[in-house]
């Protein structure tokens, strides 16, 4: 028996799986994100309290969008000393779009750049939550002191960095400070950021080393409720105006196909000429 078109067009639509989001529902003339109108949010909230919205399903209090704004302002931008900025501004300078040259720039954060506030939040956040070594929580001064100390040792031992803490170009990041004294303003220096800092006064007295900006945002945001898994997207949020800006500049007062070293400081270590006919007759004998 033939089955008939609309049968056959009431079974693809139980068998085509659809896509699920608590985030924006659009429907014709009507956009709503996490419950609110966006026609209301417009003129009303800060780009920093969308973002918290967006990220976490609540509006946040004042404070801490003031905090969260602190955090974003602070990855503002590093130069051009960032592998990515360079990736960026080298993309620009051969005339490729600005959406392509964002997402190289974008695209090169890894693990030894941009990747530090993550893995910083998630060691923080498993401190708090098990202990060092999954011993239970922590939550007094002298367990977080312990913590602090079990943490570095097993680091040092390894010969590891503790991710959030030294900086390749500053011996004291002038970030890391502000932030801190802006966190306890608003009241959101918590558990984290005081694991955080015991950290920073070991490192500080054993090796010379000081927190850095993704140490200080790293306690900050994880005593704001925010995943670990969030913190490479928060950082992009703060460092992509800065790679429009510096694209822009690129293409604007830049001669095209910049290059950041030229053909004589280029040092080659590889073999020379070698006969490709000759190399051909040595495969053939051989066989």
């Amino acid at each position: 028996m033939a089955i008939g078109r609309e049968t056959v067009e009431n079974l693809l639509k139980l068998t085509k799986p659809k896509w699920r989001t608590s985030i924006t529902k659009v429907e014709p003339n009507r956009i709503i994100t996490r419950g609110y109108p966006q026609d209301d949010l417009i003129g009303n909230i800060s780009f920093p309290e969308m973002v918290y919205l967006l990220l976490k399903g609540e509006l946040p209090h004042e404070k801490q969008a003031k905090m969260l704004e602190a955090v974003l302002v602070s990855f503002c931008d590093h130069g051009v000393t960032p592998p990515s900025t360079q990736v960026a501004r080298i993309m620009a300078s051969t005339g490729a779009p600005m959406n392509t040259c964002v997402s190289g720039g974008v695209s090169s954060f890894g693990k030894h750049h941009a990747g530090a506030l993550e893995r910083s939040m998630r060691i923080l956040q498993r401190v708090i939550k098990e202990g060092v070594n999954s011993n239970g929580p922590h939550s007094s001064s002298g367990d977080l002191k312990n913590s602090a100390l079990m943490l570095v040792e097993q680091f040092l031992e390894k010969g590891d960095k503790i991710p959030g803490f030294g900086h390749r170009f500053h011996d004291k990041d002038p970030r890391p400070g502000k932030l801190i004294k802006t966190a306890k303003k608003h009241g959101c220096f918590g558990i984290h950021s005081e694991l955080a800092v015991y950290i920073e006064n070991l490192l500080l007295e054993m090796k010379g080393i000081r927190m850095n900006i993704d140490g200080a945002n790293a306690g900050i945001l994880s005593d704001m409720g925010f995943d670990w898994k969030l913190g490479t997207g928060v950082f992009i949020i703060g460092r992509v105006p800065a790679l429009v800006s510096h694209i822009h500049e690129e293409k604007s007062v830049e001669n095209s196909f910049r290059k950041f070293v030229e053909v004589d400081d280029i040092y080659y270590n590889g073999l020379e000429c070698r006969n490709s006919d000759s190399n051909r007759n040595e495969l053939n004998t051989s066989k």
